[in-house]
């Protein structure tokens, strides 16, 4: 029987993980098709029980849930439970946050706007957002999407998070959040390295912004939340999740889990990780962004100039290189696309074949990642490398 989770209180101790989270921080086909699992009996006892081992793992996740989706439908896996009191389990059609997936979308939408040509790749935040810093001005918004722009993480700038720790549901100008950093350098000369950072993919939305005279919100509605059929992804701007969703916790032996799925106000990161949506949802968008459906091919080449070696946060299975605003990860079995993300009691993976025929979204229900959990999110890549396998087979 799962221990059942400590009462949450938005201001308890614990929430000396908010401050993790903050430095932490870097951290598709028609409606109801994917929804289905296959029947017929579980052809992978294996990665049955590597998603069990997971949950039992010391601070693994109160719940995990797998989609891997090809040309025949879909097949559901999942362990544990989507909330300790009820004990109910994961279900395709859940909330949840998806945290640095969300950039992502930022990408979808800005590349739209590059095959539209709204934008350009080579256009600069000088040219498009002057009200920033003069010394950001040369910045492209090819460097933001392949996070070698050299911005600073407003997610690390100390007023930033003492704020979030006074209060982790404080209403945040999402429009604004770069003000934190607005008095610092770029951290290296634009195009000269890679460097994770929160803050490309707030200037990427600000851009896409000044570009059509559009909000963002809007503009992930018309670019793609319509085309690829999303109808359960949202950009909140408050804590409340909307219902039935998976809980996340924070998993911290000795103590009991707790819930901590409405402590964060999305606001605080807005288009850099605030996305709700669903495993079905999930499974629709990387189906259709991997596999390139959203523009033209002289977008996806350009969206696939690799960087070797960069990762997105956390690392997914085997070799990552990084591109615009998606990363291929080279496995022992083969490639796919896509892209990770953790925040605080979420840990996400979405991946897809090249062509976008094959994809696998897959979710667990508390923060995994080098800083916090090093030999759990290596066991966590190596369970997604067998999963990615598992598809391509």
């Amino acid at each position: 029987m799962p221990t059942p989770p400590r009462r949450r209180t938005p201001f308890g101790p614990r929430l000396g993980a908010v401050s993790v989270f903050a430095a932490c921080l870097a951290l598709l086909s028609p409606a109801g098709a994917e929804a289905a699992a296959r029947p017929g009996p579980h052809p992978y006892p294996a990665l049955q029980q590597q998603l069990e081992g997971l949950v039992r793992a010391p601070g693994g996740p109160p719940g995990v849930i797998a989609v891997l989706r090809d040309g025949r439908g879909s097949r559901v896996m999942r362990a544990g439970v989507a909330d300790l009191e009820t004990g109910r389990r994961p279900d395709p059609h859940d909330h949840m946050r998806i945290a640095s997936a969300a950039k992502a979308f930022s990408g979808a939408v800005a590349l739209s706007l590059v095959d539209r040509r709204y934008l350009r790749l080579d256009d600069t935040l000088r040219e498009r957002l002057p009200r920033l810093p003069r010394a950001w001005g040369s910045v492209t918004l090819r460097q933001l999407l392949n996070h070698t722009s050299g911005l600073p993480d407003f997610a690390q700038a100390p007023a930033f998070v003492a704020t979030l720790g006074a209060d982790p549901r404080h209403r945040f100008d999402s429009r604004r959040l770069l003000d934190y950093v607005a008095d610092q350098p770029l951290r290296f000369r634009p195009g000269s390295r890679y460097q994770y950072s929160n803050s490309d993919n707030i200037a990427v939305a600000l851009m896409a912004e000044a570009a059509t005279g559009v909000r963002y919100e809007r503009l992930l509605e018309a670019l793609v939340y319509r085309p690829l059929g999303l109808r359960h992804t949202s950009l909140p701007q408050g804590y409340r999740m909307p219902r039935p969703y998976l809980h996340g916790y924070d998993v911290s032996p000795p103590s009991p889990p707790e819930d901590v799925s409405e402590v964060l106000s999305m606001s605080g990161v807005w288009a850099s990780g605030g996305i709700v949506s669903t495993p079905v949802d999930m499974t629709r968008f990387v189906r259709g962004y991997a596999g390139g459906r959203l523009y033209g091919p002289d977008v996806v080449r350009e969206q696939r100039r690799w960087i070797p070696g960069a990762a997105s946060e956390p690392a997914g299975p085997g070799r990552n290189d990084g591109g615009l605003a998606l990363f291929r990860y080279t496995t022992r079995c083969g490639v796919v696309l896509g892209h990770t993300g953790n925040t605080l009691g979420y840990t996400q993976l979405i991946a897809a074949t090249p062509d976008g025929r094959r994809s696998l979204t897959f979710s667990v229900t508390t923060q995994i990642n080098q800083a916090m959990k090093p030999d759990l999110l290596q066991e966590l890549r190596a369970v997604q490398e067998n999963f990615v396998c598992a598809l391509l087979r």
